[in-house]
């Protein structure tokens, strides 16, 4: 029995509010003033205290083995500075321990917009090559403690992606 990995590559795609759909949304610069509609980030933070903050990341490369999910609530993120990066993402689905493998796509965020993460979007990232992003991150103030399942491609499938 090999134990080797295997690097599957991803396509990352410029991100786009259709083809996110799946996934959560996309959320762009707006008029001040304009009011509240379905263009706005659509929150779930009703399950805790929202925790709003500004995580330093340092050059993440592109490869990943390991996707989590949070099913507690919404999650969103995007880079300060204007710099991009990417993020690997399969459709929520609760009654799976797993995504499958051809539900992984990969996405490209610039850095002039941020995405929300539908509840139980599978994700794996933020992913750069930059020395160092600040990115915003808004989820619950206990997410990564009791709402943070994570599954191994390495240990199910011998498995890396990279996003090309």
């Amino acid at each position: 029995m090999s134990t080797a990995k295997t690097i599957q590559q991803l396509q990352a795609k410029w991100v786009t509010a259709e083809n996110f759909r799946p996934y959560g949304q996309v959320i762009s610069a707006s008029e001040d003033g304009k009011f509240f509609d379905a263009e706005d980030a659509q929150l779930n933070l009703q399950n805790g205290t929202p925790r709003f903050y500004i995580m330093r990341l340092y050059k993440k490369g592109r490869n990943f083995n390991k996707i989590t999910r949070h099913v507690q609530c919404t999650q969103c993120l995007g880079s300060l500075e204007g710099k991009d990066w990417l993020i690997a993402v399969a459709p929520p689905n609760q009654e799976t321990e797993q995504p499958a493998l051809e539900d992984i796509a990969a996405f490209r965020i610039p850095g002039d917009c941020f995405i929300k993460l539908e509840v139980g979007t599978w994700h794996a990232g933020p992913y750069f090559e930059h020395e160092f992003v600040d990115f915003y991150n808004l989820e619950l103030s206990d997410t990564n403690v009791v709402d943070h399942f994570t599954h191994s491609f390495l240990e199910s499938h011998q498995i890396e992606f990279e996003m090309v």
